[in-house]
């Protein structure tokens, strides 16, 4: 069975929606802690938030499995993103809350974990890479939209509230910076939302690991708080809140669409 859904569009836009996912395996949920089993850190509703994406010619890809099963947005050898900083790994063993996943003496040997990069880290990765060549072929450039969101308060990872909306290029070296500048100007232009450029969130692994700019690729990461969109506390999608989140996010990614 392939571990994602992928709908293949006509613009040089992908849309990767890697922690969409929210399926344990019955194996390997009967081992973890009642609340690891809910995947509480889900991007819960991300597709729906990013529903429009297709209207405007974008590709959509989006994994079945939760980020507690194999976090895709990880590297596959595991190494720490934000070295220093504490954060939740390729196979992540604690939640964003710093409760366990697993219960005691359950948590996945490095035979397991291999086992899950095959079964679902790499195909997921291998539809990137895919896509990535058939539009830059076809267009001769793309952008990858890494569409991500987390609770607006996560102590272990930083302090106080989350800005709304966060953007992250690697420090400006996985996007073309005329499509950064272009971006960040739109969050500058509206006083609905808060922002941050390249602050806590600069850019997971997909970020990261795909954006090569000066050969015509550019990545973009975009964490937005979870708070904008949904009940943070029952996780229910609110359509009316999230609108106004939408609204915005068309916008930065027509500017992904149209440039040059």
């Amino acid at each position: 069975m392939i571990p994602y859904t992928l709908h293949r569009g006509t613009a040089p836009l992908l849309v990767s929606l890697p922690h969409n996912g929210s399926a344990i395996p019955d194996d390997i949920a009967a081992r973890m802690t009642p609340r690891a089993r809910r995947s509480v850190d889900t991007d819960w509703h991300v597709a729906e938030l990013y529903d429009f994406a297709r209207d405007l010619g974008a590709s959509v890809l989006r994994p079945f499995a939760s980020r507690y099963v194999v976090d895709l947005n990880r590297p596959a050898d595991g190494h720490a993103l934000y070295p220093g900083r504490k954060e939740t790994g390729l196979v992540p063993t604690i939640m964003f809350d710093g409760h366990d996943v697993y219960e005691a003496g359950q948590e996945p040997d490095a035979a397991e974990i291999a086992l899950r990069v095959d079964r679902w880290w790499r195909p997921y990765h291998e539809a990137i890479r895919g896509e990535i060549d058939r539009l830059k072929a076809e267009h001769g450039r793309v952008v990858v939209w890494e569409g991500h969101s987390i609770r607006s308060h996560v102590p272990m990872l930083f302090d106080g509230r989350l800005p709304d909306f966060n953007l992250g290029t690697a420090d400006g070296t996985s996007c073309a910076p005329e499509l950064e500048a272009r971006l960040v100007e739109v969050l500058k232009t509206q006083d609905d939302y808060s922002f941050a450029v390249n602050g806590r969130f600069k850019g997971g692994y997909i970020t990261r690991a795909y954006g090569r700019p000066d050969e015509g690729i550019s990545t973009v990461q975009m964490e937005l708080a979870q708070i904008n969109y949904m009940d943070e506390d029952s996780f229910a999608y609110l359509p009316e809140k999230a609108a106004g989140a939408q609204w915005l996010l068309r916008q930065m990614l027509q500017l992904c669409v149209a440039a040059s």
